[in-house]
């Protein structure tokens, strides 16, 4: 038996393969916020506040056009100053999920810094959302040795911030807590974010053809649906949110759509499927 049959996961139903989308709606939050220069850059402020103000509302039509669930990790400062906007995807059946206070790098907090970012956080979700998220994406894409024995404090029974494998697997056995990994090729930064500062190497290209961003992802899914794993995105909707992007994931997700037995869920689903169904050994 080939090795990859021996790692094939089992999914509900009988599914071949999982698909969890998963979108950081950051705002403008980020290292310009922490250090405080994001308040004298307008045009930086506009370009992260484009997420939750403009490009969201883009992003769950596309999500109901094609009945596909999805996980939003938000940082709780975007809650707090966009409660509508996030209350709409709580609206629309989706999950919201943990992503720091103001997007900070976790392996560079202390302990009880972490706790009060993730206390702040959980007031701030369950007062304006009504919702005690159980799943959390680190920031930084880095946190500290700490930090996953603080998540499950805070009712967290699932992470998606590292990349150890190509299915969930189980992060602490004193808490349960299972990690779904995703990867950097499914994260539209790589191929779609604009970066001006610093212009280098000067004249090269800095935004990726359309046809070939797109051809990049269906064929990560592809070889994800082959061997019956589990895919997770690192989209953003203020980088591929914008009306000539938003084609890109109407394509992306039908090409997934017509692909037979993809089991389309929550990462909170996940997680509880991998546990539940006994495959929360697996490393």
């Amino acid at each position: 038996m080939r090795a990859i049959e021996a790692a094939r996961p089992h999914w509900p139903e009988g599914r071949r393969s999982c698909v969890a989308l998963a979108f950081d709606l950051d705002g403008p939050t980020g290292g310009a916020m922490l250090d405080g220069s994001i308040w004298r850059n307008p045009s930086y402020f506009t370009l992260g506040a484009y997420g939750p103000w403009r490009a969201l509302g883009r992003i769950l039509d596309v999500l109901a056009e094609h009945s596909v669930p999805a996980t939003f990790f938000i940082p709780a400062w975007v809650i707090e100053n966009w409660p509508a906007q996030c209350r709409a995807i709580v609206e629309h059946g989706h999950e919201v999920a943990y992503h720091g206070y103001m997007h900070e790098a976790f392996w560079t907090l202390s302990p009880d810094e972490q706790r009060d970012v993730m206390a702040r956080s959980m007031r701030l979700f369950d007062r304006h959302l009504g919702v005690r998220p159980v799943g959390f994406r680190t920031p930084s894409g880095d946190w500290s040795v700490e930090t996953m024995r603080i998540l499950p404090e805070f009712g967290v029974c699932y992470s998606s911030s590292m990349r150890g494998d190509d299915r969930p697997y189980l992060l602490d056995a004193a808490s349960g807590l299972i990690e779904i990994p995703a990867r950097w090729e499914l994260d539209d930064y790589a191929s779609l974010a604009y970066q001006r500062n610093p212009d280098f190497p000067a004249g090269l290209d800095r935004i990726a053809s359309y046809e070939t961003t797109l051809d990049n992802w269906c064929r990560e899914f592809d070889g994800s649906h082959h061997d019956g794993l589990a895919m997770t995105t690192l989209f953003h909707p203020k980088v591929s949110g914008k009306p000539g992007r938003i084609a890109l994931l109407e394509e992306f997700v039908g090409h997934m759509r017509a692909a037979r037995g993809v089991w389309f869920a929550k990462c909170s689903e996940v997680a509880s499927w991998w546990t539940a169904s006994g495959q929360g050994t697996t490393t």
